[in-house]
């Protein structure tokens, strides 16, 4: 399933792109990301069935007006249980902190998987 765009109060949750109109690439670059465009592409790609993180979602944390990401958050996991991480660029940890209730919710009623406390790290 593709991350559906969500508003998070001052933070707007949208999917990564790598295109000729806006490019995460160099925001995930910032976060560690060694293969950002790889990172990317494989954020689009659905999890396999039968794999234990069958379901995967991961959102870009962005300024609205500018549409920059300033973290990421993402949900993993598969029946009944589910993992929420993220990470976040310098500055942001507010933005990433701000996501964590909507997408928890997000998790829970759309995908019927629930996710415990944000835990650190690359989703």
């Amino acid at each position: 399933m593709s991350p559906v765009e969500i508003n998070a109060g001052a933070w707007y949750l949208r999917a990564l792109r790598a295109d000729d109109r806006l490019s995460d690439v160099p925001a995930l670059t910032d976060l560690g990301i060694t293969d950002p465009a790889g990172y990317v592409a494989g954020t689009a790609q659905p999890a396999e069935p039968g794999e234990p993180d069958a379901v995967r979602c991961v959102w870009a944390v962005c300024i609205p007006t500018t549409g920059e990401l300033v973290a990421l958050i993402g949900v993993t996991g598969g029946p009944g249980a589910g993992t929420l991480r993220g990470c976040h660029r310098a500055g942001y940890a507010e933005a990433l902190a701000a996501a964590a209730d909507p997408v928890r919710r997000f998790a829970a009623q759309a995908l019927d998987l629930p996710a415990g406390e944000l835990r650190t790290g690359v989703p």
